[in-house]
């Protein structure tokens, strides 16, 4: 029989398993950037011999997803490391900023080799025909960067990590220009002596929508946007069908990287416990960490009445001010003097009070049922009290 970790253990557990997360990461991106820099100088040479313009813009599309191998690496790294004292939230955000700059850069890549091959059109330079070895080259990339994407989404779905499959996306965009180019040297090829340079500027728009996307996702995450309505709503509805819950609301959540943080107001019973309540709360977690994966952390207020709208109880005093005067109000009642503990249930804006009396010190449920009605009858009027209950223990 399999023994569960002990609690001092967890915290190392859970070290392990980022850095193990970490390596896998690292493994599947570094083989990824080899494929990616001898794609890329390998299309960049051929493109400059065969004189394909479509086929350089490639393969700095190639390098660029380079680029995106290191980004990828160095922010999984960092994201291993956890919370600290410092950063109570984590290192996530190191990505979103990476990922933002990383858009900008490539975005200005695309401007360039875009403009470089709008001016030889607009100029009408002379542009020589690529040859076959241009074709051969732009078909291997395709077959090599969609076997990258494979490689690497297989790797994201069983980590469930976003970051690596935006990777792997970005590599299937890099087999998809490299169809473009070999369209365009095709038909360059045939005598339509712009198709090249056309296929370059297609190749720079698909580039500058790649950069643009990751910038865009990168700005969403800086200013805590949420899951998308369909996937919150989901989740709402699993707090809502947990156990002792009546209802919810407020529920938020922000995306730091590839990890969901939520928090929301959830409705019990109005007397129940503050354990019981927080046992709710637990079980409510318990079910959002089963049922939706990437969710980090999640915090949960539990109410006793809906204040979604409005604060009903914020202006009432607190217990010390209003035991007191209970206290001050049955001083000196002999049915008082066993009084044990007075519990207070703040509702619609008053209070539920009920004071508990020790039974063993009363000689019959009669003397009892008179000490109940002495103590409501002196308690009767108080200001800020809707009712009040005389319990025996």
């Amino acid at each position: 029989m399999d023994e569960k970790p002990l609690a001092e253990d967890r915290p190392q557990l859970q070290v392990n398993k980022a850095t193990e997360r970490y390596l896998d990461i690292r493994r599947v991106t570094v083989v990824g950037g080899i494929v990616d820099f001898i794609l890329g100088v390998v299309k960049i040479l051929i493109g400059k011999l065969a004189y394909s313009q479509a086929l350089v813009a490639d393969g700095v599309h190639s390098l660029s997803d380079l680029a995106t191998d290191v980004m990828v690496v160095w922010a999984a790294k960092h994201a291993s490391r956890g919370p600290d004292e410092q950063h109570p939230y984590g290192h996530q955000r190191i990505e979103t900023v990476a990922t933002i700059v990383l858009g900008l850069a490539l975005a200005s890549v695309a401007i360039g080799i875009g403009y470089e091959a709008l001016e030889g059109i607009w100029q009408h330079k002379a542009l020589s025909a690529p040859g076959v070895l241009a074709l051969i080259a732009a078909a291997l990339s395709v077959l090599a960067k969609e076997w990258i994407y494979h490689y690497t989404i297989r790797v994201a779905d069983r980590l469930q990590s976003d970051m690596l499959r935006s990777n792997a996306w970005h590599s299937r965009t890099d087999a998809i220009s490299s169809v473009l180019v070999i369209i365009g040297v095709a038909g360059t090829m045939m005598g339509w002596i712009y198709f090249d340079a056309i296929a370059a500027v297609a190749v720079a728009l698909m580039i500058l929508y790649v950069a643009g996307q990751m910038v865009r996702k990168g700005i969403r995450e800086l200013i805590d946007t949420g899951v998308d309505p369909e996937r919150l709503a989901a989740m709402k509805n699993v707090i809502i069908e947990t156990e002792g819950v009546v209802d919810a609301h407020d529920v938020r959540t922000r995306l730091m990287g590839s990890d969901i943080y939520l928090d929301g107001h959830v409705l019990v019973q109005p007397k129940l416990s503050v354990s019981e309540g927080h046992r709710i709360g637990e079980a409510v977690k318990q079910r959002l960490q089963r049922e939706f994966n990437g969710i980090a952390d999640i915090t949960i207020h539990i109410d006793s009445e809906d204040d979604a709208s409005y604060q009903l109880s914020d202006k009432l005093p607190l217990r010390g001010e209003l035991k007191q005067r209970i206290l001050d109000q049955l001083d000196g009642m002999p049915e008082a003097r066993d009084m044990t503990r007075v519990t207070l249930h703040y509702l619609n804006g008053q209070v539920h009070a009920e004071v508990w009396l020790a039974l063993s010190t009363l000689e019959s449920i009669e003397q009892a049922e008179q000490a109940a009605a002495k103590i409501k009858h002196a308690l009767r009027g108080q200001k800020d009290f809707k009712h009040i209950d005389v319990v025996f223990n």
